[in-house]
């Protein structure tokens, strides 16, 4: 498969085929869930988005390091490695790391703004030393590097039937739900490396601080007040997955089956965390196998029915526009 999607996406360089087949490898092991969309994407889309991903899953891991190996100041000298090589990958081409090459050839491909990678490495850099947020405002101002630019970069790749600045602020609330719905399944793990991204004004109104989060944590007993927090960002995060929605059908139709089964399968997570009673401190929700087999297959049939709607015509003709790999 991982030769079909780059031949359709007019890949021919061996060094950047290598490249793009390392991203994808990061995201089949690292995001089941969105790369399981991934797979109802056209072919010749589906590389720049592992680009993207793998990218960003490549400086998340440099900044979590869980086997705690390196100090948070080798850790920002990698980051800062990293960042010189995006730069000079993003003016010049290539890249001393497959995921930079990888993501500079998907940025001049798809005309994707460089200042959208600065603003992502700005929040990786902020979670060496930031361990917690006072406010949901504090926190939105995170998401916006960690969150919102990645919808922004899948944009132009995705492709839209309005035009982009109308779809923009959808596509980054969409980003935004997905990360804080991971913040609600992860709060327990998020704790072991040291840091609380449930908003401290949230935690508060319900009576929680971190010392009630970790006492929970690690003595395995519950706590009410805990509950109602969780309920309340739960709420919250439905709210922002309402914003987001209206966004889907301003995509191009033949992406619309991929970007509305991650929007089921991250909102199938805060589904499970509500069907086993919040309990996250102790426990990681997860979508089960069946669930995401027959939302996936939902997305197939989707996808049939926009392909053939779309027609063989159509679809050439928007090729012939458009040129491999490009949107």
């Amino acid at each position: 498969m991982t030769r079909r999607e780059l031949d359709a996406a007019g890949i021919t360089d061996p060094g950047l085929r290598s490249a793009y087949g390392r991203c994808r490898q990061l995201n089949a092991r690292h995001g089941r869930t969105y790369f399981l969309a991934t797979r109802l994407l056209p072919l010749e889309r589906r590389s720049a988005v592992h680009a993207l991903y793998g990218f960003a899953r490549w400086a998340d891991d440099i900044v979590d390091d869980l086997d705690r190996r390196l100090t948070p100041d080798e850790r920002d000298l990698l980051l800062k490695r990293l960042e010189g090589d995006l730069a000079h990958g993003l003016r010049n081409g290539g890249g001393s790391e497959p995921v930079v090459r990888a993501v500079a050839d998907t940025a001049d491909r798809y005309g994707i703004e460089a200042a959208l990678f600065s603003d992502f490495l700005a929040s990786m850099r902020a979670d060496l030393t930031v361990t917690d947020y006072p406010t949901y405002a504090d926190l939105r101002a995170y998401m916006h590097g960690s969150a919102a630019v990645i919808g922004l970069q899948m944009l132009p790749v995705l492709g839209t039937v309005v035009p982009r600045e109308e779809a923009a602020p959808h596509a980054a609330a969409l980003g935004v739900a997905f990360q804080l719905t991971n913040f609600l399944r992860d709060v327990g793990e998020d704790l072991d490396r040291g840091r609380v991204y449930l908003p401290a004004d949230l935690l508060a109104a319900h009576g929680v601080d971190r010392p009630l989060l970790e006492w929970s944590r690690r003595s395995g007993r519950r706590d009410p007040r805990v509950r109602a927090a969780l309920v309340a960002a739960e709420a919250l995060t439905r709210d922002v997955y309402r914003t987001a929605e209206p966004g889907i059908a301003m995509l191009d139709p033949r992406v619309r089956p991929c970007i509305r089964t991650a929007f089921t399968l991250y909102g199938g997570i805060l589904d499970a965390i509500a069907r086993h009673d919040y309990t996250v401190l102790h426990r990681r929700a997860v979508v089960s196998r069946r669930r995401r087999a027959a939302t996936a297959a939902a997305g197939v049939w989707k996808l049939a029915r926009a392909r053939w709607h779309a027609g063989p015509v159509a679809q050439h003709a928007a090729l012939q526009r458009k040129g491999p790999g490009r949107d």
